[in-house]
């Protein structure tokens, strides 16, 4: 469960969660098996900290998203500053063996007139960028080297740990991340035990395209751990309705 300690206020209806960026909104999925969650959750919550936390449940695993701003806390000796930074964190937790999950996050919208965009990882991190003449996006998370170190570190099951020379492997398939065009990536992650729980992050920084900096590439690259302890670290006023679980 994601930031169980945080209050939180039920919302009355709940709406797709997205990200507001320049190319348009960041949307996201998740199926379960071959079936895809509703785009609407069946719980949405309002965090302090302009925040969001989306919930699905089903008989076979429960599924969390946090929506929240971000601070990379990029050097301002190297890097320039950004216009703007927010973050996902996805969580499913299994409530069943599951042989295939997948989650996404893509611009949900064609891209306008004068813009283009593509791959623009790195090792331990997947990433696309957009840009146009007067902004540049870059989108990134987890690439598979980055899973294996998360089960290193708690954030997805500890034998994942033992997938690195999977990775490495010129025939290596059947889990991973794959690109969707020019707008966004899927993960398609290993399967999952009963009780198991896995955790992503997702971050969309943008910043001026005449910024020479790289400044969006090294800000979208945190640990699930990095970004929940951000938001917790900050002081938060009372809902009026939390949540209890």
């Amino acid at each position: 469960m994601l930031l169980p300690t945080v209050p939180r206020t039920r919302l009355r209806s709940a709406d797709q969660p997205a990200i507001e960026t320049p190319f348009g909104p960041l949307t996201f999925a998740t199926s379960v098996g071959s079936t895809g969650l509703p785009l609407r959750p069946d719980e949405q919550f309002h965090l302090p900290g302009d925040r969001t936390l989306a919930r699905w449940v089903t008989p076979e695993a429960r599924v969390e998203l946090l929506l929240t701003p971000y601070d990379p806390e990029l050097d301002p000796g190297n890097w320039g500053p950004l216009t703007g930074c927010r973050a996902a964190v996805w969580r499913i937790d299994a409530l069943v063996p599951l042989g295939r999950v997948q989650f996404s996050a893509g611009l949900s919208e064609p891209l306008p007139e004068g813009a283009d965009g593509g791959y623009d990882g790195g090792q331990v991190l997947a990433a696309v960028t957009v840009e146009d003449e007067t902004t540049r996006l870059t989108i990134g998370g987890n690439d598979e080297e980055a899973i294996c170190w998360a089960a290193e570190a708690g954030e997805a099951p500890r034998r994942w740990a033992a997938l690195m020379d999977e990775v490495h492997r010129s025939s290596f398939s059947g889990w991973g991340v794959d690109y969707v065009r020019s707008k966004g990536m899927s993960w398609t992650l290993p399967p999952l035990e009963a009780g198991d729980h896995c955790e992503l992050p997702v971050v969309a920084a943008w910043a001026p395209a005449a910024d020479e900096t790289a400044n969006t590439w090294y800000a979208v690259m945190p640990s699930p751990t990095a970004l929940l302890e951000q938001v917790t670290a900050e002081p938060t006023e009372r809902a009026d309705a939390p949540d209890q679980g």
